[in-house]
C-alpha cells in the first residue's frame, strides 16, 4: 500500500511550495537542499526562524572523529565514529523592517512561494510582510565552487515608507544533532572585520585519535544599495549591519557573497587568507547577473547529457530530475579525494561518509552520464585507501583488505558491530566496481595495474574469511549480515557466498590475463580455485530458489501484504528483536546478486526468486526499489516495475519511509536512473555487448535519455517506436530486442 507524505508541489523542472510547512519544516528543508560538490546546505531560511528546524551547512571532506559510545567494548571495534559535521552558518541574516525583526516562524506573512529550480541550480523564496515584498535567491556556484551567493530584493507594496535593516552574520556557534552530550566540534580561531566585509576562521576541536584538525575560513562581502552602518566581531560570530529607507513604490537590493576555503586545499593559514582576499578581489567587479548566468550555463551543460525526458507524467519527470540534480549537487567527480556521502550536504545521519552504495549503485550512472575519469576517480579513491583497508582486515585478525562500511580516510569508523564487521559483502562491491568500469569502458589499463592490487587483497580477505566444513566437504561463511540488514549474524548468506567466489574467480582470471608474480604465487591461486569449487550455496530444490541464508525457510513466511499497514515501516513500529526474527527483507539480497550477475541465471530462475522474495520485502532501505524495478521489467512485470520506479524516484519527494526530514538519500537516488535505463530500457553490457529491450509504461507516452559508451554518445528514445541515435563517435554494434544492428546514425524499430 502506497504511504506517502507530499509537502511540495509537482512541476517537471521545479520543487515548489506555497506555504511554510511549520509541522514539516525539516522535511521541506531537506527537499530544498542545494550544493555544488564542494559545499552545500539544507533549505534553511537566511532570516530568523525560531520554530523547530535543522540548521545544516556542510563542506566536502570536512569531518570529525567522534568518540564511540557503546555499552560493551569488543576487540576490533573502531576507535571513533566519523561524522560529517555542521559547518559555520554563513547564510545567516537578521531582517528588521521598521525596527522590528522578522521571525518567519511568528511573523504574519502572506503570499509565500518557494521554488528549487533544478534546471538552473537556484533556490528562491518570497513573501510579503509589513508592507514589503521580500524575494530571496541563492545558489552555490559550480563555476567557482568556493562561492555561495544570497541575493535579496525588498519591494515596497503598500505605499508607506519603510526602513530596512539587515545584520549579515557568519556564525560559528553550531552543533551536530547527533553529537554525544551536545558536544560542539568547532572552536573560533580568528575573526575580524575589514573594508571588504568580515571573516571568521574556525577550527575543529582537538581529538585524541591523531586525525588532522580542519580549518575553515568564511569571508562575507556585499553588493547592493543598502548602506553599511556597523561591523562587529564578537565571540563566535562576525556581523556586518546595513540600513536604508525604502520609499513608496521603490525597491532595494542586497547581495551577500561568501568565500569558503578549507585546510584541505591550503598548506597554512597565511596561504588560506591570501587566497580568500584574492577571491574577493577577483569577484568584486563581477555582477550578480554575470555570476547567475554562469551558474545557469554550467547546469545546462550538465543537463544536456544527464536529463531523462519523460512524457505523460509530471510526477515521474520531477522525480528523476530531482534525483539527478541532488546527485550532481553532491558529486561530479572533480576531486579524487572525495566520494559520495549517503546524505550528501543535506544532513548528518549515517556519519555522512562513504558507503558501499557508491560502488554498487552510483558507478553505473556516472559511467554513462559523465567522463570516464569521474568513475576512475572513484576507483582511485579506494586504491588510495588500500593500506587502510588492510589495516581494517588486520583488526579482525584476517588477511587481505577489508574496505570499510563507513569512512572518511579508509579506516573503519562505523559504530554498529553487526553492520561494521558482519556486513562484509561490501568488500565484493569494490571489486565489482572495477569489473563494471572495465566491462563498460573497454579500458583495461586500470585493471592491469592499480585494479589488480586492490582485487588481490580483497580476494585474500575472502580466502581467509571462509572456513572449511569437514563434515560437508564444503567452504562456508558464517556470522555475517547480508544486504538485508533485518537479519544479523546469520550463516551462509547466499549473496555473500556468491560474491566471495566471484571475486576469487574474477581476480584469478585477471591475473591470468595480466600476470603479476610480484603480487601472488601459484599455490595461493590453487587455494582460491579449491574454495570456488567447493563453496556452499543454500538452495531449495523444491521451490527452485537460492535460499537467503541457512534457516531462512524455517521462519513464518507471511507476506508483507497480509500485515496490518499500521505496522509499517517496521523499523519505526516493531522492536529490533521482532524485526530480526521476522522473514521481512529490508532490501534486495538474493535479488541483488541476481542483478549483479544476471547473465549467469535463466529467466525462470530469476522469476522464481523474484516471486518468492519480493512479497517478503518491505523496501525500507532506499536502495531496495530500483533493483526490484529492474528485475520486474526484465520479467515482464510492468505494473510492479512502475510501482518500484515510482518508489525510488519519489522516495524523498513523497517521504515514503518517513525518514527524509533528517536528509535526502543521495546515493540511492541513482536508483531512479537505473530503474529507467537498466529496467524499462533493459540496457545491458554483458561481455562488452551493449543491448536494449525497452518497454513503455502505460501511463507514459514516451521517454528518452543519453549515455556515453566507449567514446560514443547515444540517445535512446522510446515511444510508439524505438529510436537509437549515434550522436558522436564511430559506428557501433548494438543489440535491439536480440537483433544486432550496426549503428552509424539513427536506427528506428517497432516497440515490442
Amino acid at each position: 500500500m502506497k504511504q506517502i507524505k507530499r509537502v511540495m508541489g509537482i512541476d517537471p523542472w521545479k520543487v515548489t511550495a506555497n506555504q511554510i510547512e511549520s509541522k514539516d519544516r525539516r522535511l521541506q528543508e531537506s527537499l530544498t537542499s542545494i550544493g555544488n560538490g564542494y559545499m552545500g546546505m539544507r533549505g534553511n531560511f537566511s532570516e530568523t526562524y525560531s520554530a523547530d528546524h535543522h540548521q545544516g551547512t556542510y563542506i566536502a571532506g570536512v569531518w570529525f572523529p567522534d568518540k564511540t559510545r557503546v555499552g560493551w567494548w569488543k576487540n576490533g571495534y573502531p576507535d571513533y565514529f566519523g561524522k560529517a559535521i555542521n559547518a559555520v552558518n554563513f547564510a545567516k541574516i537578521r531582517l528588521f523592517i521598521d525596527q522590528e525583526e522578522i521571525d518567519l516562524a511568528r511573523a504574519k506573512i502572506t503570499d509565500f512561494e518557494m521554488a528549487l529550480e533544478m534546471q538552473k541550480g537556484l533556490l528562491t523564496y518570497s513573501y510579503t510582510v509589513s508592507g514589503v515584498r521580500v524575494t530571496a535567491e541563492r545558489f552555490f556556484s559550480i563555476a567557482t565552487q568556493e562561492l555561495a551567493l544570497f541575493h535579496f530584493t525588498f519591494e515596497n507594496v503598500d505605499g508607506e515608507m519603510h526602513s530596512i535593516r539587515l545584520d549579515s552574520a557568519i556564525d560559528a556557534d553550531v552543533h551536530n544533532e547527533d553529537a554525544n552530550y551536545d558536544e560542539k566540534f568547532w572552536q573560533t580561531f580568528e575573526l575580524g572585520n575589514s573594508e571588504n566585509g568580515s571573516y571568521l576562521i574556525s577550527q575543529t576541536i582537538p581529538n585524541p585519535f591523531d586525525v588532522e584538525q580542519f580549518t575553515v575560513s568564511a569571508h562575507q562581502f556585499f553588493k547592493g544599495n543598502l548602506q553599511l552602518t556597523a561591523q562587529k566581531a564578537e565571540e563566535n560570530q562576525v556581523i556586518d549591519s546595513f540600513e536604508e529607507i525604502l520609499p513608496a513604490k521603490q525597491s532595494l537590493t542586497f547581495e551577500k557573497r561568501v568565500i569558503v576555503l578549507t585546510s584541505r586545499d591550503y598548506q597554512d593559514l597565511a596561504a588560506m587568507t591570501d587566497a580568500s582576499v584574492a577571491f574577493v578581489d577577483s569577484l568584486s567587479e563581477v555582477t550578480y547577473d554575470q555570476l547567475r548566468a554562469a551558474q545557469i550555463e554550467a547546469w545546462a551543460k550538465r543537463w544536456e547529457i544527464a536529463d531523462v525526458q519523460i512524457e505523460g507524467s509530471d510526477e515521474a519527470q520531477q522525480g528523476i530530475r530531482f534525483n539527478l540534480f541532488q546527485l550532481f549537487s553532491t558529486y561530479y567527480g572533480e576531486d579524487e579525494r572525495l566520494n559520495i556521502g549517503p546524505k550528501g550536504f543535506t544532513g548528518e545521519k549515517y556519519g555522512g561518509a562513504t558507503y558501499w552504495d557508491t560502488e554498487a549503485y552510483a558507478v553505473p550512472l556516472y559511467l554513462a552520464l559523465s567522463d570516464e575519469k569521474v568513475t576512475k576517480n572513484l576507483l582511485k579513491y579506494r586504491h588510495n585507501q588500500l593500506p587502510q583497508a588492510q589495516h581494517n582486515a588486520r583488526q579482525q585478525g584476517l588477511a587481505g583488505a577489508l574496505y570499510p562500511m563507513v569512512t572518511f580516510t579508509g579506516v573503519e569508523c562505523h559504530n554498529e558491530w553487526e553492520i561494521t564487521f558482519e556486513e562484509i559483502h561490501r568488500n565484493g562491491a569494490m571489486a565489482y566496481a572495477i569489473y563494471n568500469y572495465t566491462n563498460y569502458t573497454g579500458d583495461e589499463t586500470y585493471l592491469a595495474h592499480e585494479g589488480l592490487e586492490v582485487l588481490v587483497e580483497i580476494a585474500r580477505f575472502w580466502a581467509d574469511r571462509v572456513h572449511y566444513s569437514k563434515r560437508n566437504d564444503q567452504y562456508m561463511i558464517h556470522g555475517v549480515t547480508g544486504p538485508n540488514e533485518y537479519e544479523n549474524n546469520i550463516n551462509n548468506n547466499w549473496y555473500t557466498n556468491k560474491l566471495a567466489t566471484w571475486v576469487l574467480s574474477y581476480t584469478a582470471e585477471s591475473l591470468a590475463k595480466y600476470p603479476r608474480p610480484d603480487l601472488i604465487e601459484a599455490k595461493e591461486l590453487a587455494k582460491w580455485a579449491e574454495i570456488v569449487e567447493k563453496m556452499y550455496y543454500p538452495e531449495d530444490q523444491e521451490l527452485g530458489i537460492f535460499v537467503q541464508h541457512d534457516g531462512f525457510l524455517d521462519k513464518d513466511l507471511t507476506p508483507v501484504a497480509e500485515l496490518d499497514p499500521s505496522n509499517l515501516p517496521l523499523n519505526q513500529n516493531w522492536s529490533w528483536d521482532r524485526v530480526l526474527r521476522s522473514p521481512y527483507i529490508k532490501q534486495a539480497d538474493v535479488l541483488q546478486g541476481i542483478y549483479f550477475f544476471g547473465n549467469q541465471f535463466s529467466l525462470d530462475e530469476k522469476r522464481r526468486n523474484f516471486e518468492f522474495y519480493e512479497p517478503l520485502t518491505v523496501h525500507e532501505s532506499s536502495l531496495s526499489p530500483s533493483i526490484h524495478a529492474i528485475l520486474a521489467a526484465e520479467l515482464g512485470m510492468e505494473e510492479k516495475a512502475v510501482e518500484m520506479y515510482e518508489r525510488t524516484a519519489r522516495l524523498d519527494l513523497d517521504n515514503y519511509n518517513n525518514d527524509t526530514d533528517d536528509g535526502l538519500h543521495i546515493t540511492s537516488m541513482t536508483g531512479s536512473w537505473l530503474a529507467i535505463v537498466h529496467g524499462f530500457a533493459q540496457m545491458k553490457t554483458w561481455n562488452g555487448q551493449l543491448s536494449f529491450a525497452p518497454f513503455l509504461p502505460k501511463a507514459w507516452t514516451g521517454y528518452a535519455f543519453h549515455i556515453n559508451y566507449r567514446g560514443r554518445l547515444l540517445k535512446i528514445s522510446v515511444g510508439k517506436e524505438i529510436k537509437v541515435t549515434l550522436l558522436k563517435g564511430e559506428a557501433l554494434t548494438v543489440e535491439i530486442y536480440g537483433e544486432k544492428i550496426n549503428l552509424t546514425s539513427d536506427y528506428v524499430t517497432a516497440r515490442k
